[in-house]
């Protein structure tokens, strides 16, 4: 259909240009979900969160990178919600060993 030309929602089921619904982009999920044999509910928002938790690793987990590559509020709000160890760095291990009392 040429552009600039009006359509009926029967001959025109997407809106070129036009920004997705929030429920448009979860019915999208949903069926590439089914259609790849995935397991539960896809969320929009899990993106956010796979996508600052890769940046948090690329980055040496520095949360002033992932609060801008994720338009965070806040660094806080990145330290808060993924500021947590690597818990398989030797830094990490020795600090548990050392707190248990198995290492000297």
């Amino acid at each position: 259909m040429p552009l600039g030309t009006a359509c009926s929602s029967s001959s025109c089921p997407v809106n070129l240009g036009e920004p997705w619904s929030a429920d448009a982009a979860r019915g999208m999920l949903r069926r590439a979900g089914c259609r790849a044999g995935l397991p539960g509910r896809i969320k929009p928002h899990a993106f956010r969160h796979t996508f600052t938790s890769a940046i948090l690793d690329a980055s040496g987990n520095d949360p002033f990178i992932a609060k801008e590559a994720g338009n965070w509020a806040s660094v806080q709000t990145v330290d808060e919600v993924y500021g947590h160890p690597d818990q398989h760095s030797p830094e990490f291990i020795h600090a548990l060993r050392t707190v248990w009392g198995e290492e000297e």
